[in-house]
C-alpha cells in the first residue's frame, strides 16, 4: 500500500462511514468494525481508537507477518490421532458454506457486510455479524464470521473464510474448535492508540504507537499520552478451502498478506 495513501488512511475512514453510492454497501458500523469483533462494547475502545486500530491492522498486515510483540499466535502442536480428520471436516464445512457466495452479490444479499470497502486491501472481509456473535459462544464451521475475497477489477473473487473466537479462550479451547497441530490462530496485542494529535504517526516508518510501534507496555503508553489495549479484536484464523493441499488450506503466510 503506498505510503502517501496510508498516511491519510484514518482520515479516509470518515468518508468510508458515509459510504459511496457505487459501493455495494453496509451500514457505518460494519465498515468501521474490524472482522473478528462481534461486540464493540466489549472492546472498551472509543470510536476514534477503533477506527485507528481497524485501519492500522489492515496496513500492518500488508506484507508484514512478523509483528513481534504485537502479534500473538497459537503454538503449533504435535499432531494427535484424529486431528487431520477434524481439520478436514472444518475445511469441508467451510467449502460448503462458501460455495454459494462465489458471486459476492449473494453474500451481500444474505447480510454479509464489507469491511472498509473503499480502502485498497489484499483481502477483503465480508462479515456476518450474526455469525460473529454465535462464535462468541460456540464453534459452527458452517457459519464463518467472514468470507474472504480478492479484488479483480470491479469484481471480487472468493478465496476463503475466516473464523473467530473470543479473546478469553485458552489455546486448549481453541484446539477444541480447530486442532492446533494444523491451524494457527492469531490475535493483535499490546496496542497503544496515540492521542488525537499524533494519529498520523501510526503509519510512519518507525512509530511509537500501533502494531509496529516501540511501545509495548501500559506504562510506556501512559507516559506517551496514549491509550493502551492489551488485546484488540478477537482470535482469528483463515482457511482457504478451495486449495488442493492442507498446507495451502491453512497457510499462515497467506493470511498475513505475504502471498500474492
Amino acid at each position: 500500500m503506498p505510503r502517501e495513501f496510508t498516511l491519510v488512511a484514518v482520515l479516509i475512514l470518515t468518508a468510508v462511514r458515509a459510504g459511496q453510492a457505487q459501493t455495494p454497501s453496509t451500514n457505518a458500523d460494519s465498515q468501521q468494525a474490524m472482522p473478528g469483533m462481534s461486540n464493540r462494547k466489549d472492546m472498551a475502545m472509543n470510536d476514534d481508537d477503533h477506527s485507528d486500530a481497524g485501519a492500522h491492522v489492515m496496513h500492518s498486515m500488508e506484507g508484514h507477518m512478523d509483528m513481534g510483540p504485537h502479534m500473538k499466535m497459537t503454538s503449533l502442536r504435535q499432531a494427535k490421532p484424529g486431528d487431520r480428520e477434524r481439520a478436514q471436516q472444518v475445511v469441508e464445512a467451510a467449502r460448503r458454506a462458501a460455495e454459494k457466495y462465489k458471486d459476492y452479490h449473494a453474500a451481500l444479499a444474505d447480510g454479509f457486510q464489507i469491511f472498509l470497502p473503499n480502502i485498497p486491501q489484499k483481502i477483503y472481509h465480508f462479515t456476518n455479524y450474526g455469525s460473529a456473535a454465535e462464535a462468541e459462544f460456540h464453534f459452527n464451521a458452517e457459519h464463518p464470521t467472514s468470507l474472504l475475497y480478492e479484488k479483480r477489477g470491479n469484481d471480487y473473487q472468493l478465496i476463503g473464510v475466516m473464523y473467530t473466537a473470543p479473546k478469553r479462550l485458552t489455546e486448549d479451547q481453541l484446539d477444541e474448535r480447530i486442532p492446533l497441530s494444523v491451524a494457527q490462530w492469531h490475535e493483535h496485542v499490546n496496542f497503544c492508540a496515540p492521542p488525537k494529535d499524533r494519529r498520523a504517526e501510526l503509519f510512519k516508518p518507525q512509530p511509537e504507537f500501533g502494531l509496529r510501534g516501540s511501545i509495548t507496555t501500559q506504562q510506556a503508553c501512559d507516559a506517551a499520552g496514549g491509550t493502551f489495549h492489551p488485546v484488540i479484536f478477537n482470535w482469528m484464523v483463515h482457511v482457504y478451502p478451495f486449495e488442493k493441499d492442507q498446507a495451502s488450506m491453512w497457510s499462515v503466510e497467506r493470511q498475513h498478506g505475504k502471498r500474492d
